[in-house]
C-alpha cells in the first residue's frame, strides 16, 4: 500500500507524512527482499573462483573499474535496496576481517535466499526456516574443524613454501595463471616485514608501487619505501645516511603575527634581505651539522633554502601526502619535526641508501633499509595497462590480508569445491535425524554448498550436473579432500593438486552469509518515509590510503 495523500486519509496513511511507502506481508516485503538479494549475488557469482568473469563497473565519479574482486564491485555499485545493502556489509565486513572471501559471502548468501523462497512458497513461515539455519550452521562450523588439515596448526610464518601454499588460492582467485610468479613476491614481502610476534603484523607494512610498462615478470620486492616522485635537488644518491624529516617543509616561515617592516633607505633593503638569506642558511647548516645528509619536506621547499642545501651538499626529498610521510618515517625511525630547526640524534632516521632511479620511464625515489630493523616493504608491480595494475593490486593485497590471517590462524582445509561438497553431504544426513519442520531448512542449507561446486564448473565452461555427481559419489565412498580440477574438467585429490583454503576465511564467510540471510529473512514491513530534498550527502570523497 503506498499512501499518496488523496483522498480521506485512514490507517497507516493518516499516521506517517504523505510520500511515505509502506510494504508489508510475505509476497511484498520478504519475497522482494529476497529478490533483490538473489539480483545481487547473481552479478557476483560469475566472478567467482579462478575462471571467474570480470566486470567493468564506472562509478558516479566516472572511474572505471575492471575486476573480480567482489568487495571491489559492491562497493562501487551503490547499492541501494536495504536488504542488498546487509550482503555488501557483510561482505565489507569479511573483506575487514579476513581481506579475502567476499564473494563467496555474497554468493552463499543469495543461494540461501534463494533456498528460503522455495521453503515459503512451500509453505514454511520463515521463523522456521531461521531455526533450521541456524541449526544449520553451528552444524557447519563444526563439520569445518573435523575437516582442518591434520597438522597444519603449526606452521612456521616465515617459511615461504608454507606461505605460498597458503596463500595460492587467494590469489589465484583474482590473477588465475599469475599465481606463481605473484606469491613468491608477496611471500617474501610479508615475510621481510613480519615482527618477532607474527600475530602483531601490520598489512600497512606491506606497500604496492604500480608502474606501468614491462610486464608481471618485471617486478620485484624493495626492502624500504618506494617515493613515486623525483630528488627536489640535483643530488640523486646517498649511502649510509642519516635522514632528517619535515612535517611543515623546509623554506623561510612568515611569522604568526602580521608585522610591518618600515625601510626607509636602500641600505636597509639589502640589509633586510641579506638576514632572511644568513637566516636559511643558519637553519640549514644546523641540520647539516647535526648529520643528517638527507632532508624530506612534508610540504614546499623555498628557493632560497633549496639552494643552501645543494651548497651544503644535502639531497632534498618532497613528500606531499602526510600518510606516505608517516611511512617514511617508519622505515627510517625518523621523528617529522614541525618547522625547519636542528633536530637532535633521536630524532634522526636512518637509511642504507636513497637513491633516484629511472624505471620504465618513471622516475623513483627508493629507500632502502636493508640491514634488521626493517618495518616496510615494497612490492614493485610492473604491467602494460593501469587497469591491470589496480587489479594485481588487489591479488596483493588478499594476498597480503591472508598472511595476517594465518599468522593468526594457520589451519587449511581442502579447496576446489571438497570442503563444500563434504558439508552438503553431512548436513543432509543431518537434516535426516531432525524432527520438525526445521529439517526441510537445514537440507536445503546444505543443498546450498551445491552452489560453489555449480559456479566453479560453471564459470570454467565444464559440465556443472556431472561434475557435482561425480564429487558425490567420491565423497560417498569417504574420500573428502577430492575437489574440481578446472583445468582438466575432471575431480582430483586437492593434495596433490596443492589447493588448500584458510579455515578462517571459509568459517567467517559462511557465518557472516547465515547472519546476514537470518536478518533479512526476519523483516516482515518495510516503512519508507518520504526522501528529505536537497543535496546528497558525497560519499568517496576520502583520501585513497
Amino acid at each position: 500500500m503506498v499512501g499518496l495523500g488523496a483522498g480521506p486519509s485512514y490507517g497507516m496513511q493518516s499516521m506517517l507524512k504523505d510520500g511515505h511507502k509502506h510494504l508489508s506481508g510475505l509476497d511484498e516485503a520478504v519475497l522482494k527482499n529476497i529478490g533483490a538479494g538473489r539480483e545481487l549475488s547473481a552479478i557476483t557469482r560469475t566472478s567467482l573462483g579462478p575462471n571467474g568473469m570480470n566486470k567493468m563497473v564506472i562509478n558516479h565519479l566516472d572511474k572505471l573499474f575492471i575486476t573480480n574482486d567482489a568487495a571491489t564491485i559492491v562497493n562501487e555499485l551503490e547499492v541501494q535496496h536495504p536488504a542488498a545493502k546487509l550482503l555488501v556489509l557483510a561482505a565489507r565486513a569479511q573483506q575487514e576481517e579476513i581481506g579475502d572471501g567476499a564473494n563467496l559471502t555474497i554468493s552463499f548468501a543469495g543461494e540461501l535466499l534463494e533456498k528460503a523462497e522455495e521453503l515459503i512458497r512451500m509453505g514454511l513461515h520463515p521463523s522456521e526456516i531461521i531455526i533450521g539455519y541456524t541449526k544449520a550452521i553451528n552444524k557447519t562450523l563444526e563439520i569445518l574443524e573435523d575437516l582442518v588439515e591434520k597438522g597444519s596448526e603449526n606452521m612456521d610464518v616465515r617459511n615461504m613454501e608454507e606461505v605460498v601454499l597458503r596463500m595460492k588460492s587467494a590469489v589465484a582467485s583474482k590473477q588465475f595463471g599469475q599465481e606463481d610468479v605473484l606469491c613468491p613476491l608477496v611471500a617474501d614481502a610479508c615475510i621481510q616485514v613480519c615482527p618477532k610476534n607474527p600475530a602483531n603484523f601490520n598489512v600497512d607494512n606491506v606497500r604496492v608501487a604500480k608502474l606501468v610498462g614491462g610486464g608481471l615478470h618485471n617486478s620485484s620486492v624493495v626492502r624500504g619505501l618506494v617515493l613515486k616522485n623525483d630528488a627536489v635537488g640535483s643530488i640523486k644518491k646517498v649511502e649510509k645516511t642519516k635522514v632528517a624529516v619535515f612535517a611543515g617543509g623546509v623554506d623561510t616561515s612568515a611569522t604568526e603575527t602580521k608585522g610591518t617592516v618600515l625601510i626607509h633607505s636602500a641600505e636597509q633593503l639589502e640589509n633586510y634581505a641579506k638576514t632572511e638569506e644568513a637566516k636559511v642558511e643558519e637553519l640549514i647548516k644546523a641540520v647539516a651539522d647535526s648529520g643528517a645528509k638527507v632532508i624530506v619536506s612534508g610540504a614546499a621547499v623555498g628557493d632560497m633554502a633549496l639552494h643552501f642545501c645543494e651548497r651544503y651538499k644535502l639531497m632534498v626529498l618532497k613528500v606531499s601526502s602526510k600518510f606516505e610521510l608517516r611511512r617514511f618515517c617508519r622505515t627510517t625511525g625518523a621523528i617529522a619535526l614541525l618547522k625547519l630547526s636542528r633536530p637532535n640524534a633521536d630524532e634522526l632516521g636512518y637509511a642504507d641508501s636513497v637513491s633516484v632511479e629511472e624505471i620504465g620511464g618513471a622516475r623513483v625515489t627508493v629507500v632502502k633499509n636493508e640491514e634488521g630493523g626493517n618495518s616496510v616493504a615494497t612490492v614493485l608491480l610492473r604491467s602494460s595497462t593501469d587497469s591491470i595494475l589496480d587489479d594485481l593490486e588487489r591479488a596483493v593485497d588478499d594476498g597480503v590480508n591472508t598472511y595476517k590471517s594465518m599468522c593468526r590462524d594457520s589451519r587449511i582445509i581442502p579447496g576446489a569445491a571438497a570442503t563444500e561438497i563434504e558439508l552438503a553431504k553431512r548436513l543432509k544426513e543431518f537434516s535426516l535425524k531432525e524432527t520438525g519442520l526445521d529439517q526441510y531448512a537445514i537440507a536445503k542449507f546444505g543443498e546450498s554448498f551445491e552452489m560453489v561446486a555449480r559456479t566453479l564448473s560453471e564459470n570454467a565452461g565444464l559440465g556443472a550436473m556431472e561434475i557435482i555427481s561425480s564429487l558425490y559419489a567420491e565423497h560417498a565412498t569417504g574420500n573428502v579432500k577430492v575437489g574440481i580440477d578446472l583445468e582438466e574438467g575432471a575431480c582430483k585429490d586437492v593434495s596433490i593438486m596443492k589447493i588448500w583454503d584458510l579455515y578462517v576465511t571459509k568459517s567467517f564467510a559462511l557465518k557472516y552469509s547465515a547472519d546476514a540471510v537470518c536478518t533479512i529473512l526476519r523483516v516482515d514491513q518495510i516503512i519508507m518515509a518520504k526522501p528529505a530534498g536537497g543535496p546528497k550527502p558525497q560519499q568517496g570523497a576520502m583520501d585513497e590510503d
